[in-house]
C-alpha cells in the first residue's frame, strides 16, 4: 500500500469528476511567484498554504496558514520550505484558494476483507471523529457494483435532504469511480464542503492510498508515493521502486541507517524470518530487502547493486527457504552480476557474503555462487540441509 500526498491524491479525484479547488505544489517562493503572474485566481482568491508532506497534526506545528492573499502565501511558502519537523524536511507546500462555506460533510471509500466500504456523514473535519456514529456506510462485496439507488439510500440515511441528498450521492459514486479504478486501497475527503456560490460539492483535502504494485496498469501515475516511515524515499529506494513497478514479480528494498547487516533474501516471509533473527541475536539491520514471484534477472541485479552500495556493511545475508517456482539459477544469476560490478567498483572490500536456498535449478545456482570465491569474494553457500538462520548464527558468530 502506497500513500499518496494532497496534490496528486486531488489530481486523481479531479480526474473522475471530484470537483477540488485550484491548488498548485512548489518547493519555492520563486516558482509560486512566477506561477502568480500567470494565474488569475493565485491573484485574486483568498489562499490557504499546508506543508505537501506525510505529516499528521500540521495544523498544529504551525504548518498551514489560511486567509493570505499571495503576498502572504509567498511568505508562509518561505517560512515552511525548508523547516525541519522531527526527521522530515518540509521540501514543498500546496497553495490552494479558499473556499467559503459554511457545512463540513465526509465521504471516504475503503478495502475491506470482505470487499469495500462506502462511508459518508452530514459533518467532516474533525467533528466527524467525535461523532462517528453519524457515519453510514454501504458495504459491497469483492467485484460488486453499486446502484445508483444505493448511493442514494447511503446518502438519505446519512440525513442529507432535498437535492442535497441527490449531490452526495453523486459525489459518493464519483469516489468509488476513482476507488475501483485508479487499484486505490483507502480514499478520504474531510470536509466535503458545499461552496456558497454555486451550492457545488467541494473535495477540500485527499487522504489517498494505493497499490503500489498496480503502477504498471497506470502510466499517468507521474507522482513519487510518500514514505511511510518519516523521512523522504532515498534515491536508491526510489529507483527499485521504479524496477519494481515495470516487472512481473517483486523486488523491494529499504535502507535503514546505521546497520552492518545487509539483507537479500527471497521472499517476503523469509525477508521477516532473517530479519528478526539478526535482530533477536543482536545484530544492526542495514536495510530490509526482498525479492520474489521469480522476477528477471536484470531486476534482482539491480536490487543487489543497492544493497552492495550500503555504507559501513560487514555481511550480507542471501537467504531464502526451498522456492516453489523461482527458479535459482536465473535470479542467483542477478546477484552475481550485481556482485561482480560492484566489486569491480571497489565495494565489497571486507564484507562476507552468506548464501543459503534452494528450489528450482538450486545446485547450478549454488555452484555458480560458489564459484565466485576463485574470484576473490569472502562467500559461504549452503544448500537446502541447513536451517535457515544458521547462516545468521555463523554471520554474527554466534
Amino acid at each position: 500500500m502506497a500513500k499518496v500526498l494532497e496534490g496528486p491524491g486531488m489530481g486523481l479525484m479531479k480526474k473522475w469528476g471530484i470537483t477540488v479547488p485550484n491548488y498548485v505544489v512548489v518547493t519555492s517562493v520563486d516558482e509560486l511567484t512566477k506561477l502568480g503572474q500567470a494565474n488569475e485566481w493565485l491573484k485574486k482568491s483568498k489562499l490557504v498554504v499546508k506543508a505537501h508532506e506525510a505529516l499528521g497534526s500540521r495544523f498544529k506545528l504551525g504548518l498551514v496558514k489560511v486567509d493570505l492573499d499571495l503576498k502572504g502565501a509567498e511568505a508562509a511558502t518561505k517560512e515552511m520550505v525548508g523547516r525541519r519537523v522531527g526527521s522530515i524536511t518540509v521540501s514543498q507546500v500546496i497553495v490552494s484558494e479558499m473556499i467559503p462555506h459554511k457545512e463540513e460533510y465526509y465521504c471516504a471509500v475503503k478495502s475491506t476483507r470482505a470487499g469495500t466500504d462506502i462511508l459518508v456523514a452530514n459533518c467532516g473535519g474533525i467533528e466527524v471523529e467525535s461523532n462517528w456514529e453519524r457515519v453510514k456506510r454501504l458495504a459491497l462485496e469483492v467485484g460488486q457494483q453499486p446502484s445508483a439507488d444505493a448511493f442514494e439510500k447511503l446518502a438519505k440515511d446519512a440525513g442529507f435532504t432535498g437535492s442535497l441528498s441527490k449531490k452526495m450521492a453523486d459525489f459518493a459514486g464519483k469516489m468509488f469511480a476513482c476507488f475501483d479504478s485508479e487499484d486505490a486501497q483507502y480514499l478520504e475527503v474531510s470536509p466535503v464542503v458545499l461552496r456558497e456560490q454555486d451550492s457545488e460539492l467541494i473535495a477540500l483535502d485527499a487522504v489517498t492510498l494505493l497499490d503500489g504494485d498496480a503502477k504498471f496498469r497506470h502510466p499517468d501515475w507521474n507522482f513519487a508515493f510518500a514514505a511511510e516511515f518519516g523521512r523522504a524515499y532515498s534515491e536508491h529506494e526510489m529507483e527499485v521502486m521504479a524496477v519494481d513497478s515495470k516487472i512481473k514479480g517483486s523486488v523491494k528494498f529499504i535502507e535503514i541507517p546505521g546497520g552492518d547487516t545487509a539483507m537479500l533474501p527471497a521472499g517476503g516471509g523469509a525477508s521477516i524470518y532473517y530479519s528478526d533473527a539478526v535482530v533477536a541475536r543482536g545484530g544492526k539491520l542495514a536495510n530490509y530487502a526482498e525479492y520474489s514471484g521469480d522476477p528477471p534477472d536484470w531486476a534482482v541485479e539491480v536490487l543487489t547493486d543497492k544493497v552492495c552500495s550500503l555504507p559501513g556493511i560487514k555481511n550480507i545475508i542471501v537467504g531464502g527457504a526451498i522456492a516453489n517456482f523461482t527458479d535459482v539459477k536465473k535470479t542467483f544469476g542477478g546477484i552475481i552480476n550485481g556482485f561482480r560490478k560492484a566489486q569491480s567498483e571497489g565495494k565489497l572490500k571486507g564484507v562476507k557474503i552468506w548464501v543459503r536456498r534452494g528450489g528450482p535449478r538450486e545446485k547450478e545456482g549454488l555452484d555458480a555462487m560458489r564459484a565466485l570465491k576463485d574470484e576473490g569474494f569472502d562467500i559461504n553457500v549452503f544448500d537446502r540441509n541447513t536451517p535457515l538462520t544458521d547462516i545468521v548464527d555463523k554471520a554474527l558468530q554466534k
